[in-house]
């Protein structure tokens, strides 16, 4: 390779890093709280406190839309995004049929193998909250209830309750961060090893009942 050609390389994988990095550090930013929806994103701002320049920071925007976090407004730049309440009510309606129809479909299971996703989130949901970490917390909570609806065995259903997650997941981490102001930290491993422990015992009712109960919109009101 020419000593052009490694530049060129070296110069891409650099900029590479710098999207990562800077998809990471607002990710991780807009899931903890420290932005609100609707809140303008500035580019200025943004590059001086990242320490990139503005290409490598409107890829990371883009990656950051396409995950559901900020959105694109014409002549007014970028902002945390935004749903009304109409459509949060809405999303998360959506989310309980489809864990409900996951549960029906899927208990009791055919192999206690069927859990380990369960118990993999699990796992990461103690360490995080050990940890005191929300965005790891919240990370560990969509990976549960992803699982949860794989239990279903149909990879439709999955991708659509995934698709949901998407557009939820900042109001899910908002939701997360309220209830630890005033919730013990292990009160939502709790909730899940409930739901592992039914999922477990093939109790249909006993998981629907622990669903219907799990506060995942409690506290955005």
């Amino acid at each position: 390779m020419t000593d052009l050609g490694a530049a060129s390389v070296e110069g891409e994988l650099e900029s590479f890093s710098l999207v990562e990095l800077a998809v990471l550090r607002l990710r991780r930013e807009i899931l903890s709280g420290r932005t609100d929806p609707g809140e303008r994103l500035v580019e200025e701002q943004l590059t001086r406190r990242l320490g990139i320049s503005r290409a490598p920071l409107r890829e990371a925007l883009r990656r950051l839309a396409e995950q559901g976090l900020v959105e694109h407004v014409p002549r007014r730049g970028v902002r945390v995004a935004t749903l009304s309440d109409r459509d949060v009510q809405e999303l998360y309606d959506v989310r309980d049929v489809l864990e409900r129809h996951a549960v029906a479909s899927a208990l009791p299971l055919a192999r206690d193998t069927d859990l380990v996703g369960l118990r993999a989130a699990l796992e990461q949901m103690r360490k995080a909250t050990k940890a005191g970490d929300r965005l790891q917390i919240a990370e560990a909570h969509r990976r549960f209830h992803v699982a949860v609806v794989a239990l279903a065995g149909n990879s439709q259903l999955t991708a659509i309750y995934e698709s949901i997650l998407v557009k939820l997941q900042l109001y899910m981490a908002r939701n997360l961060s309220r209830e630890a102001e005033v919730a013990q930290p292990e009160d939502g491993v709790h909730r899940h090893e409930r739901l592992l422990a039914a999922a477990a015992a093939g109790d249909q009712e006993a998981m629907l009942t622990e669903l219907a109960a799990h506060g995942a919109r409690s506290y955005l009101a």
